[in-house]
């Protein structure tokens, strides 16, 4: 199994439960670090999925990961690392609602995340023409790192490139290319919108106004679909909310987790 813990000099005897964190697109673990660091309350761990090579394998790796945090140490586990959390990023996110129709989650923290990533014409406030991410994969083949650059440009805003975010983002080329083709397969075919009812857990939504790849209107779909869902708006923000915003996220996700 590929998932790491993460921060262990946070653990406690009790916690406010675990997370498990699932990256976006292209994006090492690492984009997860400061968020992780403001919540020492919590346990962290993560999977790496970063060299799959297949859609079977990306899925196997996160299921895998939410077994192995359920079935290791049984009760005491639980007991002392809480109950699961589950916070996924863009691609991460819709590995995180598979999970949670699954039954997998006690809690669902989705960043930027959307139960269908391709769609029609007519739905291209929603989500993505699949003929552009069927070039987006055609493309990793004959020159990866344009494609990857491409991507890249598009996950800030302008105003956000004016600031230093931009160099807070993790490097390119930290997956491999059959894991690059893998996750825009996973993104293709995978759609969990007719399931979004058997979610019972309670779910907090961080959308940024301004995403160009997941775009608003795929939070509000989500929030009107999932029986216990919370949205926090982040305004002016594009495709990584919690980007320089570490702080405000660390303080709402408690403030919601303590509600519940």
């Amino acid at each position: 199994m590929n998932a790491s813990d993460k921060h262990p000099m946070n653990i406690k005897v009790e916690t406010s439960g675990t997370i498990l964190w699932l990256t976006g697109w292209s994006m090492p673990d690492t984009v997860f670090d400061r968020l992780r660091l403001l919540l020492p309350d919590f346990y962290h761990i993560s999977v790496d999925y970063s060299d799959a090579d297949s859609p079977e394998k990306m899925v196997l790796l996160t299921e895998t990961a939410a077994r192995n945090f359920l079935s290791s140490g049984g009760t005491t586990c639980k007991t002392n690392r809480g109950p699961l959390l589950i916070g996924g990023w863009s691609l991460g996110g819709l590995l995180a609602l598979r999970l949670a129709i699954q039954d997998f989650a006690d809690g669902l923290v989705l960043l930027a995340a959307t139960a269908r990533f391709t769609r029609s014409k007519q739905e291209l406030d929603l989500g993505w023409a699949d003929t552009y991410v069927r070039r987006m994969i055609r493309g990793l083949t004959k020159d990866r790192q344009a494609v990857e650059t491409e991507f890249r440009q598009l996950v800030l805003t302008e105003e956000e490139w004016k600031t230093d975010l931009g160099e807070i983002l993790p490097p390119i080329g930290s997956w491999t290319t059959p894991a690059l083709i893998t996750g825009l397969q996973i993104l293709r075919n995978e759609e969990y919108l007719s399931q979004l009812s058997m979610i019972d857990c309670p779910v907090l939504l961080v959308h940024g106004t301004d995403d160009k790849i997941c775009p608003y209107g795929a939070a509000s779909e989500l929030t009107a679909q999932l029986p216990q869902a919370e949205l926090l708006t982040i305004p002016a923000s594009g495709h990584v909310p919690f980007l320089g915003r570490e702080a405000h996220i660390a303080d709402e996700l408690r403030r919601w987790w303590h509600e519940q």
